[in-house]
């Protein structure tokens, strides 16, 4: 396998709609089956906010409003040969009754939204588990979004 020679960088968004965020299951790459946020790789010259714009919409033809930054981690993924600066960002889906297409379906399965809670419940614990009286679906997290919760303790994108 070649040697990574220099960090990528990527851009995933919280899309709102309400207190909801937009999740996908990756499939057809490194992190198959895991659930990340929309987003991929910036491009030369292009900020943070117009990535984030772009890849949602090419990803789930959704449009986007009020982007800004969160936070960023530095993933080192010692097996696949990828280092990945992640860049954070949040927005609100401009349609508040639209709903996300899998525009790109050898890449993502499913969008679904969940809540912050949900996410971390289905996602850290590995399993399906109730509490409350609610079941919660088992989400395997895409490696920076375990890094995410992981090095950004208390973090809550609503």
């Amino acid at each position: 396998m070649p040697k990574c020679t220099h960090p990528i960088v990527g851009v995933g968004t919280f899309v709102m709609r309400g207190n909801k965020f937009l999740v996908g299951k990756r499939k057809g790459s490194h992190g198959s089956g895991t659930w990340q946020l929309p987003g991929g790789k910036l491009e030369f010259g292009e900020s943070f906010e117009d990535c984030a714009k772009r890849e949602v919409l090419e990803e789930t033809n959704l449009e986007i409003t009020n982007v800004i930054y969160q936070t960023a981690t530095n993933d080192v993924m010692t097996i696949e040969n990828k280092h990945y600066v992640a860049i954070f960002m949040r927005a609100e889906v401009v349609d508040m009754s639209a709903d996300p297409l899998v525009m790109e379906p050898n890449k993502c399965e499913c969008w679904e939204w969940v809540t912050w809670d949900e996410f971390i419940k289905g996602g850290i614990t590995g399993t399906e588990n109730i509490q409350d009286g609610e079941t919660n679906k088992y989400r395997p997290m895409f490696s920076p979004m375990e890094s995410l919760i992981i090095t950004r303790n208390g973090y809550r994108p609503c």
